[in-house]
């Protein structure tokens, strides 16, 4: 079987876990120090905070933001729970809207209906590596004097007219779990220009403190070990090669493809393809033949956030509604060889 994705962990991963293990020294130590300081030059020296999960970095991203119980934030219904849950977890509301049938990523015009009084910002998602219209965003949330805090979980090195997406928001919140496209092997990363923001979340991620039992505020332990950021430390170099394969495997699949709907690059972006996701008219029929062509696959999303049970709203958002019931995901990780994507190409033509 082809999987659809899957952490790749060699050599130089494991010789620097060892090295993190011998020294006893385990949790967030000079390897996180380190894992950040070299985020933030991909970032141009803005502030980057390592935390224990991209949801976690979420979390404290907003809380170092001010938000809070009262307060309501937009954000997509397409897209994994993480987003909305950690809204919650602030005690503010989320509002969800719907999306460009294109991109799959959060709608302009959408949020535009979605602002209201309590509105203090929207939490746009790059969903699948391509980014959001940070433009029309941005603007729209600067006539309304609204925070814009970037979900980027899935879009390491995606751009938008060369700028690197995690740069438009308030604060960018990354994810290093197993099959984003780079791993410590569970982590993330909130990046900011606020000096006060990234401070507050240095501080709410260590129980709130930043010198040791001198408790400024009530805080989490939300810290990286130094084990999953020797990981991270690795696996960011090999980044950039990683997602030239990506893009590349995507190119082929977009001249190959027949019968279903390719992904759409909006103008101007960088697409990183953690996930390459088609429309498909008979998407039950599709993944029966490719189950017997050992091609693996994912739903990402069958069931949208507004209508799990641990949200439940009754409201329509009909690009999503349509999208759910057509996406379907297709191997296009860097480890997929020549002869593996060719198997990919004939199952989904035949």
């Amino acid at each position: 079987m082809i999987p659809i994705a899957g952490p790749i962990i060699g050599k130089e991963e494991k010789e620097a876990v060892a090295k993190v293990i011998d020294s006893g020294k385990l949790v967030q130590g000079q390897e996180v120090e380190a894992f950040e300081l070299e985020f933030s030059e991909i970032f141009g020296g803005l502030h980057c905070i390592a935390l224990n999960s991209g949801t976690s970095s979420l979390h404290l991203g907003l809380l170092a933001s001010g938000v809070g119980k009262g307060d309501e934030v937009i954000v997509p219904s397409f897209t994994f729970a993480a987003t909305a849950n950690a809204v919650v977890l602030t005690g503010a509301t989320p509002i969800f809207a719907d999306i460009d049938p294109d991109t799959f990523c959060i709608s302009a015009k959408s949020i535009e209906s979605c602002i209201s009084k309590r509105t203090v910002g929207v939490m746009p998602v790059h969903l699948f590596g391509q980014p959001a219209d940070m433009k029309a965003i941005c603007k729209l949330a600067g006539q309304n004097r609204i925070a814009v805090f970037e979900d980027a979980a899935q879009a390491h090195l995606a751009s938008l007219d060369s700028e690197l997406v995690g740069t438009f928001g308030d604060f960018a919140a990354f994810s290093f779990y197993p099959t984003k496209n780079m791993t410590s092997g569970e982590g993330g990363m909130v990046v900011t220009r606020d000096s006060a923001v990234a401070r507050k979340v240095r501080l709410l991620r260590n129980q709130g403190m930043e010198k040791k039992y001198e408790n400024e505020m009530v805080g989490f332990n939300m810290r990286m070990t130094d084990i999953a950021a020797a990981i991270g430390r690795v696996q960011l170099k090999k980044l950039p090669e990683w997602t030239e394969k990506r893009i590349r495997n995507a190119t082929i699949f977009d001249s190959k493809l027949e019968g279903v709907t390719t992904p759409k690059v909006s103008e101007g972006a960088k697409h990183v393809y953690h996930q390459y996701t088609v429309r498909v008219s008979d998407r039950d029929n599709m993944i029966k033949k490719l189950s017997q062509a050992g091609v693996g696959y994912g739903i990402y999303y069958a069931n949208p956030v507004h209508r799990l049970p641990s949200f439940n709203y009754e409201i329509e958002l009909p690009e999503t509604e349509i999208a759910a019931m057509e996406v379907l995901s297709l191997p296009v990780h860097p480890s997929l060889s020549d002869i593996e994507i060719e198997t990919v190409v004939k199952a989904i033509n035949k």
